[in-house]
């Protein structure tokens, strides 16, 4: 088990008079994922100063999720933090001592916005979105059009939804037994999953490209949307992004990588266009993998072991925020 000796968490609360909602906001779950660490301290530095001012509610600010990560400018310490966020009671790396702090933080709370940043060059920031409304097994929840409304209001324009969905059905397909089917399920659970399972709602704010200087001024947005939309500062609501300037993205399918010698035909990134038909990989034997729909390409990833997660399909869904 890693010493957990050489660090610490921090997190830091602003309560107003007023009731209203307790909503947490975190940087670096990521460690090279800094934009909203900077945005974070920088509202902090906002309210120390008494230029801002919490009127109501409550606003917990956690600048970095991952001290480990941080300090070695890495994704991940021992492992990525973002699956299997549970409490252990036997921990077993950094991530599991991190859990176990920040899941009980976690649901002392009704709202969580989760900052990240991305790899790819070029790319739009974008948010990820939970479930519609469902009381089924996988992921039941109950806020969707709250949690809707207020993604239209951090600032961007491109939203996804249905990870969870996509990713369960490809762990059902590839799952052997109940037990084992149980436990890959619960790997893909992050931080937004995990605030949804104790009740709240949240959103994960991909804010750009890591280095992009503009990635921690979307973030700042972000923070500074959602403490006017949620009435925690005494400022107008946001405006909703307008219907016709959305891209909305549904999750629909994961295709394995069956092989490891599987290989794309081209270099693909997140968000590239696929047509009905297109070649996007071969397989080890020589057979084509074409797209079955016209969409997006998401989270391609050519290093992918055989039996595990190779690249997602997305398809407009047009309905998004409107339900």
């Amino acid at each position: 088990m890693t010493s957990p000796s050489k660090y610490q968490f921090k997190s830091v609360n602003y309560t107003g008079i007023q009731p209203g909602p307790r909503v947490i906001i975190m940087g670096a779950t990521h460690g090279n994922e800094v934009c909203g660490t900077i945005a974070i301290r920088r509202v902090m530095e906002e309210l120390d100063s008494g230029k801002l001012h919490i009127a109501a509610g409550s606003v917990t600010f956690v600048p970095v999720v991952n001290p480990k990560a941080y300090e070695q400018n890495t994704r991940n310490g021992d492992r990525n933090l973002n699956r299997n966020l549970f409490p252990k009671d036997d921990p077993q790396d950094f991530e599991d001592q991190i859990a176990n702090w920040l899941c009980p933080l976690l649901a002392q709370h009704d709202v969580l916005l989760d900052l990240h940043s991305f790899n790819a060059v070029g790319g739009q920031p974008f948010v990820m979105v939970g479930p519609p409304n469902n009381s089924g097994q996988l992921q039941p929840f109950q806020h969707a059009e709250k949690e809707r409304a207020w993604a239209r209001r951090l600032g961007v324009k491109r939203f996804v939804d249905g990870w969870l969905a996509a990713y369960g059905d490809g762990v059902k397909r590839r799952s052997r037994s109940a037990d084992e089917l149980e436990t890959v399920l619960r790997y893909g659970v992050g931080t937004t999953e995990y605030m949804r399972t104790v009740g709240g709602y949240a959103l994960t704010l991909e804010c750009g490209q890591h280095v992009d200087p503009t990635a921690p001024e979307v973030a700042y947005r972000a923070i500074m949307n959602t403490l006017a939309h949620l009435k925690l500062i005494e400022a107008p609501d946001p405006e909703p992004v307008p219907f016709e300037e959305m891209e909305a993205l549904s999750m629909v399918v994961v295709h394995d990588k069956l092989h490891a010698d599987d290989a794309f035909t081209r270099q693909w990134a997140s968000f590239d266009p696929v047509g009905e038909g297109d070649e996007i990989g071969v397989r080890a034997d020589g057979s084509k993998v074409v797209a079955e729909f016209s969409g997006r390409i998401l989270f391609p990833d050519a290093k992918a072991n055989a039996n595990s997660e190779w690249y997602y399909l997305t398809r407009p869904n047009p309905s998004f925020g409107r339900e």
